[in-house]
């Protein structure tokens, strides 16, 4: 085979391995990259800090949280929603304000009308040894022009002083643009949402978890630095990533999904506390994840950049 032929420049058609090389080497396209094990939450670890829990709680979503993260969120969010009502609040009282003088002021330009109008009836007496023929059409035509002139005259001299009073309108500025109007806020709603699911979030619908830990022999730190650290309350099956889990409600106890099905769903009853159990009691509970994947749904992470056309 010829050099030519070698550097594949006789071919007439551009393929798949040479665009993607030469999109990857100019830095147009969007990229994709296979995210990997590093880049996954682990299930014991908190969906805001992404730091294993302390006090661990989880929603009825099954998104777990550590305790103090979400209360802080809560309560950051009270405070925005409070500033946004207020703000919407005084916006109101503006409009309504607004309203009462756009109405006074509707009422006093048809008093305005009214008194124009009522003015320019004026009666006068008849004089019958007038014709109307000489004199006062002459006394006509001189009162129109004069009228005529002095309406030339009004309008340029409100055209100049309008034009001297009131600034012309910026193109410049934001702001000062004729387009440029305000922004109508709208009213905020007062209910917290979750971060995760997006469904409303109360403080009395958190659910205390306490996972079964591998060793209790072992301290925290030390425990943090095993790859295996849970284990269910149950079956004593070692928890992770890979494995369904459960939350139930009565005594928090973290289980295998398999031994939910396999032997809590028989008699409905909670093998930890002894309560029983409905099936809005067992919280299943979801899995790793990063801020734009899901667990096991969309494991690809992209970048779009710009696109060469061709």
């Amino acid at each position: 085979m010829t050099r030519h032929g070698k550097n594949c420049t006789a071919g007439a058609v551009y393929t798949y391995h040479e665009k993607k090389k030469d999109t990857a080497a100019s830095g147009y396209g969007t990229q994709s990259v296979r995210l990997g094990k590093d880049a996954i939450k682990d299930f014991d670890c908190c969906c805001l800090s992404l730091q294993p829990c302390r006090d661990p709680v989880v929603t009825e979503d099954g998104y777990l949280y550590e305790r103090e993260a979400i209360l802080e969120y809560i309560l950051h969010q009270k405070t925005d929603i409070a500033k946004k009502m207020k703000a919407y609040e005084k916006q109101k009282r503006a409009l309504k304000s607004e309203d009462r003088l756009e109405s006074c002021s509707e009422e006093r330009e048809k008093v305005e009308k009214f008194k124009k109008r009522e003015g320019s009836i004026v009666s006068k007496p008849i004089n019958p040894f007038i014709t109307g023929t000489g004199e006062s059409n002459d006394g006509s035509v001189a009162s129109a022009a004069s009228s005529s002139s002095a309406s030339a005259t009004g309008e340029s001299s409100s055209f100049s002083s309008s034009t001297s009073s009131s600034s012309l309108p910026s193109f410049w500025i934001p702001s000062l643009t004729p387009e440029a109007k305000p922004t109508l806020l709208k009213k905020p709603s007062k209910t917290v949402l979750c971060p995760m699911s997006g469904q409303p979030l109360k403080m009395s619908e958190l659910i205390t978890v306490s996972f079964t830990p591998l060793d209790s022999s072992l301290d925290r730190v030390a425990l943090l630095t095993r790859q295996d650290r849970y284990v269910c309350a149950v079956t004593k099956d070692t928890l992770g990533n890979s494995v369904p889990c459960a939350v139930l409600r009565p005594s928090g106890a973290v289980v295998t999904v398999e031994c939910v099905e396999k032997l809590i769903r028989k008699d409905m009853t909670d093998p930890v506390s002894g309560h029983k159990l409905k099936e809005k009691d067992i919280i299943v509970l979801q899995r790793g994840g990063t801020g734009f994947c899901g667990s096991g749904v969309a494991l690809c992470a992209k970048e779009a950049r710009p696109v060469m056309q061709a």
